[in-house]
């Protein structure tokens, strides 16, 4: 009787510990945790390991990551469902997907889980990952752009505008004759595009990688369409659109606006949305399982002015010259318009750039710091000979040698005197321009955000000779439209103004200078305003209280000029610039037609 009960508590001992060995194996709770930890965490092998499939369920598992690209993933388990000693249960799970750039996406799904002898396992199924992903289906994933936003003008008008693209490829290995093709590409782009000609092509496809197409052009969808019956049967050429910010014009604001657009690209681009959707095996979408709008940026806006532009660029179309204008709010400095032609544009952004002799123009700057020392007043009585020579080495002579004998130094201004201004700058300390010009913003370097800009530099003269040539503008100084621009908005507006492109960006000086003092100002003023109406700009007196001054500035071996006007009207001021005329009556002639176009 007792062994009898010593076996039977053997037995139950053995059951006892046979049920401890059973339960240290993972249940569905864990199976199904164990897997989503595993998918989280983008471990597709192991997550497919858990299943009763894994094969399949990498392939699935490992398409659906490799669509969605997923910055990061949290999944848990909601509930499992499962009936006392049942070899099967069923899970729902959360899945809430990061995709990148405030992109999410978050469903539930559920989920069986089955027992193969004593190891739980995810039964697989596509819909194990996503409810509605059917056997034979992938996942796409499609990114929605929302439209570019414009870049606008101080007035609400577009400078940059969101249009079709259309790109022009030629693929050399089908299109057989490239030079016959070539040659009919060019009949059609040419009156488009100058600088597309069938040699341009033929070298171009030359230089292309190998397997790579070459890219012919790049056509506003307007243009595009009246060469299209011409050029879309041709063998070997191919198209592609892409949508881009465009200028009304492919010239219109061509040194300022590219840059424009570079620097304000992630600004305007605004937030992507996205759509996810299922793909049969024929490669056929069939169900859109989430959608996130795209989220359009708000437009971007700047000091420029549409009107101003055209004005400016308008004035320069018929010089046959590189000519360049660039034009300022006295007042606050805000950049209204840079305009080149087109062989101004062959040399780059020189209307900001450019360094020139900034020739009597810098008699703005002369005349400041003779008033500002007390050297002369506007009425001081100075000599205006035909030439004069400076420290016995350096004669000086007036434009074709006038003379105008003793005369005032407001009239010295308006004539232009190089003679009377030699001798004036000649008789000052060596620093005395440099801080003149100083005064007025040349020599100050501004940190524009989109464009880089120059004003110019007036290094200390010790010589006196090569002082006195800085005085009328010709000695080692040089200028750039825009720096004297700012120094005509200075003359305006009573000091250095910061000048500004994007609304909302802020422009570093160097330094903020002293403003030229009021009585150094207000006949100064008055000098330039004698320049129209009596002196060197007489072209410019039908267009408003015009103050200015001119300026003929040589360069290399002396038997050339530059021409420039520089001054402002009302709240408006501006540089005139045109190189290689031999005079400063083209550039009054440019400015006159600026003037009148703003009205």
């Amino acid at each position: 009787m007792i062994a009898r009960t010593l076996s039977l508590f053997g037995v139950a001992l053995l059951l006892v510990s046979g049920c401890g060995l059973f339960s240290s194996r993972p249940g569905p709770e864990q199976v199904a945790d164990d897997f989503l930890t595993k998918l989280a965490a983008g471990d597709v092998d192991g997550a497919a390991g858990v299943t009763d499939d894994p094969g399949n369920a990498k392939k699935v598992l490992g398409k659906f990551r490799e669509e969605l690209k997923p910055a990061g993933l949290k999944a848990q388990v909601r509930q499992v469902r499962s009936a006392g000693e049942s070899s099967s249960a069923g899970a729902t799970a959360s899945l809430d997907w990061d995709l990148g750039h405030d992109n999410a996406w978050s469903y539930e799904t559920e989920f069986d889980l089955r027992r193969e002898e004593d190891d739980w396992k995810v039964h697989w199924a596509p819909s194990v990952v996503h409810p509605k992903l059917a056997a034979q289906q992938t996942l796409g994933v499609a990114e929605v752009r929302p439209a570019l936003a414009p870049v606008l003008d101080r007035d609400g008008t577009p400078l940059l505008s969101p249009e079709q693209v259309v790109s022009v490829l030629l693929d050399a290995k089908e299109a057989g004759d490239v030079g016959a093709v070539a040659g009919a590409l060019a009949a059609a782009l040419t009156p488009i595009d100058a600088a597309i000609t069938q040699q341009s092509i033929v070298d171009g496809v030359a230089k292309a990688p190998a397997g790579q197409v070459y890219q012919v052009a790049a056509l506003r969808d307007a243009d595009y369409q009246t060469v299209k019956p011409v050029i879309y049967e041709l063998p070997g050429v191919r198209f592609t659109t892409r949508t881009s910010l465009l200028a009304p014009s492919r010239t219109f604001g061509s040194q300022v606006l590219p840059a424009v657009r570079k620097a304000v690209e992630e600004e305007i681009a605004g937030r992507a949305g996205l759509r996810v959707y299922t793909v049969n095996a024929a490669g056929d979408e069939v169900e859109t399982l989430h959608e996130q709008a795209p989220e359009p940026a708000q437009a971007v806006s700047t000091a420029l002015s549409r009107t101003v532009q055209t004005a400016a660029e308008d004035a320069l179309e018929s010089v046959p010259q590189a000519a360049m204008l660039v034009a300022l709010q006295a007042s606050t400095g805000e950049l209204l318009a840079v305009a080149q032609n087109d062989l101004a544009d062959a040399e780059g952004p020189v209307a900001l750039t450019g360094r020139y002799p900034p020739g009597s123009t810098f008699k703005i700057v002369t005349a400041a710091a003779a008033l500002s020392s007390g050297q002369a007043t506007a009425d001081s009585a100075l000599p205006c000979p035909g030439r004069t020579t400076i420290d016995g080495r350096r004669i000086v002579p007036n434009d074709h040698d006038f003379d105008k004998g003793t005369i005032p130094l407001h009239s010295a201004f308006a004539f232009s005197c190089n003679t009377t201004f030699a001798q004036l700058a000649a008789g000052m300390p060596a620093d005395a321009l440099t801080k003149a010009a100083d005064s007025f913003g040349l020599g100050v370097d501004f940190e524009i955000p989109a464009i880089t800009t120059i004003t110019g530099s007036v290094p200390p003269a010790t010589d006196v000779v090569e002082r006195a040539e800085d005085g009328f503008g010709q000695g080692k100084l040089v200028a750039s439209p825009f720096g004297m621009a700012v120094v005509a908005a200075t003359v305006a507006s009573g000091k250095m103004p910061v000048p500004t492109l994007l609304k909302g960006r802020e422009t570093k000086a160097d330094h903020t200078p002293a403003p030229p003092a009021p009585a150094v100002l207000e006949p100064l003023r008055a000098m330039m305003r004698e320049v129209v109406e009596s002196g060197t700009a007489p072209q410019l007196r039908p267009y408003g209280d015009v103050r200015g001054k001119t300026g003929t500035a040589q360069f290399g071996d002396g038997t050339n000029s530059h021409g420039w006007f520089v001054g402002y009207r009302g709240d408006v001021a501006f540089a005139t610039l045109l190189l290689g005329t031999n005079s400063s009556a083209p550039a009054v002639d440019a400015s006159a037609r600026f003037l009148a176009a703003l009205g």
